[in-house]
């Protein structure tokens, strides 16, 4: 204090605050005054010596970024900006996770009340957990792009065998961090998901006894529970980010140590000059590269932002219940194509052979020895790489509800119109609008707009799921050509037609009766023919569901989105 009060005497109060904000400045830029900052915003020449190497050679933030580029690599190709997106997205995820945090407690009792109360009270909670979703699945797509570029663009080659593999645990990592978070909301998408997830441990080709307690670690107990939920959080907050962290600084440090791989194109066969910049080709990272990620920064925010606010709803279901099990349990996109295998392949072979390919991946570059990297010369690799992205797309079908699930027509229909939980256009029918009768779908009811766009939506289901044929008396609908086709196969059998959730030629109809005050139940009923002897009736079911005066359906409807 003593010194700023000579400083204010001898220079002014004015002088002396302008000399102390240059100190404060130059400390937390480990080297740059307010000048100096101000004219490399600029664009300015800097002064001799240049301050604007100091903040990597001397600073904290800025020792893993090189000081300068070379500018073939400065344009979109050949990086594409995939690795500062993935670096982005982290820090994007830190920040909103931690946020989310603050309202989070892993507690089975408390953790889907917590998702609740972010979303209805906590002033801009909604739109956190979806930008903290959406850039979950942004961060996993961008990782993943990362990496293929690497591939295609032969920059996994010699000296950078290391990087790559330190890359490929990124990518693990970032699939774990993101599927770890999905247990959180313990709702009925995050409990069943981890549920298939978890029996994989238990069918992996190793001891059984090793198998039980890699379980028994996983899932906290014998079954899942509050200590699967706690150390799912923790791995999610606290092992995953911290095992993240490490390899990202070890491979921010091999990409400096090596440098930026330069075109394939823009060197000679087996040379590797990204190191050797020639000083007319040098782009310096203060002002240039510092400017243009602070634009791609505002940029990716204002996207993340805006699809978080108008265009993705992070989901959430019912409370989690390990007694329901949902009709069509789904992993997230990113593993779908585990789930798809597991539709062709014994469970065990699956869970051993994925290791085995994360480790082809990892030593990949050690065995792979060509010294070009253009592409002309590496016709191989490179039709290995659209090959694998193929099986990888045709695996992502392949873990989608429409390959190979055995679900009857009517389960679809209901599912989709009075769901066992979970929004729907018929429960979100306020109470008052419930006529008490039967209804047909498609059926319009006078001064009840409502149930008749439920029933509306009713028709539109049964056709999704139906053939119907001609001549129908019950329900005359024209003729369907999946009719032909099912008829065709030569198996009339009720089976054949239920494989593809077809129904032949149904009736349906909606009950809805008053069975206490207040409490209405809901009937789907149905009925399917033998198409070949119409006196045997091979379908006869019911899907029951209630409804209560005082249920907040219709408000979880339009929260869902719905159209109700």
């Amino acid at each position: 204090m003593t010194t700023f009060v000579d400083q204010v005497r001898e220079m002014g109060l004015k002088q002396a605050a302008i000399a102390k904000a240059d100190e404060a400045v130059e400390r937390i830029t480990a080297g740059m005054n307010i000048s100096d900052v101000r004219g490399a915003l600029r664009g300015d020449e800097p002064r001799r010596p240049n301050p604007r190497l100091r903040p990597h050679a001397d600073g904290f933030w800025l020792h893993i970024r090189p000081s300068f580029y070379h500018t073939e690599i400065t344009h979109i190709y050949p990086t594409f900006r995939l690795g500062w997106l993935s670096t982005f997205m982290f820090v994007w995820e830190t920040i909103t996770g931690i946020i989310l945090m603050i309202f989070y407690t892993p507690s089975p009792f408390i953790a889907y009340n917590n998702m609740w109360n972010i979303l209805a009270n906590v002033p801009l909670g909604q739109l956190m957990r979806n930008m903290h979703r959406l850039g979950a699945e942004v961060m996993v797509l961008a990782v993943a792009l990362h990496m293929l570029r690497t591939f295609i663009t032969g920059s996994y080659k010699k000296p950078r065998q290391f990087t790559w593999a330190t890359g490929m645990i990124l990518l693990v990592l970032t699939l774990l961090l993101s599927f770890s978070g999905y247990l959180l909301p313990w709702d009925q998408l995050a409990y069943w998901a981890l549920t298939v997830f978890l029996s994989g441990a238990e069918a992996a080709p190793a001891p059984a006894v090793v198998n039980e307690n890699v379980l028994l670690i996983l899932q906290g107990a014998p079954s899942l529970g509050a200590g699967g939920l706690l150390r799912w959080y923790l791995f999610h907050v606290l092992l995953m980010p911290l095992l993240l962290a490490v390899f990202f600084f070890v491979h921010y440090y091999k990409v400096v140590l090596h440098g930026f791989s330069l075109p394939p194109g823009r060197e000679e066969i087996g040379e590797d000059t990204a190191k050797r910049v020639p000083r007319n080709e040098r782009t310096y990272f203060i002002p240039d590269i510092l400017t243009s990620e602070l634009m791609w920064s505002a940029l990716a925010t204002l996207f993340l932002v805006a699809g978080a606010l108008w265009f993705w709803d992070a989901p959430l279901e019912h409370h989690a219940d390990p007694i329901v099990t949902p009709l069509h349990v789904v992993a997230p996109w990113y593993l779908s194509w585990s789930q798809g295998w597991l539709k062709l392949a014994d469970k065990t072979i699956v869970v051993g052979f994925i290791p085995l390919l994360m480790i082809a991946f990892i030593v990949m570059p050690y065995f792979e020895v060509g010294k070009s990297r253009r592409y002309a010369d590496r016709r191989v690799g490179l039709s290995v790489a659209f090959l694998f992205m193929a099986v990888m797309l045709v695996s992502n079908w392949m873990g989608s509800p429409e390959f190979r699930v055995a679900s009857s027509a009517e389960q679809e229909v209901s599912q989709e119109i009075l769901p066992q939980e979970g929004p729907s256009i018929l429960l979100g029918v306020p109470y008052e609008y419930m006529s008490l009768g039967t209804y047909l779908p498609g059926e319009e009811i006078e001064n009840n707009p409502h149930l008749t766009e439920a029933l509306e939506e009713f028709q539109a289901a049964m056709f999704r799921h139906s053939c119907y044929l001609v001549g129908n008396p019950r329900l005359p609908r024209e003729w369907d050509e999946c009719t032909v086709q099912t008829l065709a196969s030569g198996d009339k059998r009720y089976g054949n037609f239920f494989k593809d959730s077809v129904m032949p030629d149904p009736y349906a109809e909606l009950q809805i009766e008053q069975m206490q005050p207040n409490l209405l139940r809901l009937t789907l009923h149905y009925e399917v023919t033998n198409p070949e002897n119409p006196d045997e009736l091979l379908v006869n079911t019911d899907w029951v569901s209630y409804r209560h005066a005082d249920s907040n359906y219709e408000e979880e409807c339009r929260f869902a989105n719905k159209n109700c």
